[in-house]
């Protein structure tokens, strides 16, 4: 007969007064990391919220000017310039980032001779420094020195002044990103690949599908889950771009490579305008929050998962 234990709710009996027991003894465990989250994560960023309407330059105490500093964000040309900016860079880089690591990915899945060996040199570059990777390609894009416009002279192309062209400075940030961040895609579009059935493929090969017919047919659907993933993890990664355009070309020239996360750090840290700093900041959230919801609505027409 279990004991029961009288409460001014009601009776509890010895078992659920020991699962009342271990969930506070859970919880008081986890108040360390609770208390350090609110403190050091939560605060900041109510902290911030507020330092977003407030003229702030380190020097002074802040000033409240109310929604003035998203105001210029929407009026003034430089924070639009910035946007689009932003966007550029991001809808050259999430797609171009995608497809070369799914192709990287379905050859890398093949049975080859030394295919581990392939798969850690493609995945170089994403444990490789940024900033030391930023530095090697701005050499390459030197447009005297650098190896690129050598190779194009070969052939007869003149190349472009890369890095100091308003036109081609963007697109050579965007070429960099791609090398740089591609790794990890190819890797996860990799693992996607090896939880494929192999038993679907077989079935597919005895029914007499080609190559392009199994992998649209019976690959692709399969695959799409991966991809929403790196879709949406991509789009944030891009979006928060920073150190290769901070080195390779510090946002210029003419503001032609400046996005929104130098933009941030230029006004916080080299105009010390806290309050206008904070307000692209969360601008920038809210963009973020705004295509990762859209993505997440949408995934349902494209994307498959298994029953």
């Amino acid at each position: 007969m279990a004991v029961q234990t009288q409460t001014s709710k009601g009776w509890l009996t010895g078992s659920q007064r020991r699962r009342t027991q271990e969930a506070l003894l859970a919880y008081l465990f986890l108040l360390p990391t609770l208390g350090g989250l609110i403190l050091f994560t939560m605060g900041p960023v109510i902290a911030g919220f507020l330092i977003s309407f407030t003229n702030w330059n380190i020097f002074l105490a802040p000033q409240w000017v109310g929604l003035k500093n998203y105001e210029a964000l929407l009026t003034q040309d430089l924070p639009q310039k910035v946007f689009w900016n932003t966007l550029y860079f991001t809808a050259l880089n999430v797609p171009l980032n995608m497809i070369f690591a799914l192709v990287m990915a379905l050859l890398l899945n093949l049975r080859l001779r030394g295919v581990a060996f392939y798969r850690a040199v493609y995945f170089l570059p994403v444990v490789s420094s940024t900033v030391a990777a930023s530095l090697i390609w701005t050499w390459l894009y030197s447009p005297n020195f650098g190896p690129i416009n050598y190779f194009l002279e070969m052939v007869g192309i003149k190349g472009p002044p890369w890095l100091g062209s308003t036109t081609w400075a963007m697109p050579a940030v965007i070429i960099m990103s791609v090398w740089k961040g591609f790794g990890t895609n190819m890797l996860i579009f990799l693992a996607g690949l090896q939880g494929i059935p192999q038993e679907l493929q077989e079935a597919a090969m005895i029914d007499g599908a080609n190559r392009w017919q199994r992998f649209w047919r019976v690959t692709w659907p399969l695959l799409t889950p991966t991809t929403f993933f790196v879709l949406v993890i991509s789009c944030i990664a891009s979006f928060q771009v920073f150190e290769q355009v901070f080195v390779m070309t510090n946002g210029g020239p003419a503001y032609a490579t400046t996005v929104l996360g130098l933009f941030i750090y230029l006004n916080a840290f080299r105009y010390n305008n806290m309050g206008y700093a904070a307000a692209i900041a969360y601008v920038l959230f809210a963009l973020i929050l705004a295509i990762t919801l859209a993505q997440l609505k949408l995934q349902g027409r494209w994307t498959y998962y298994e029953l």
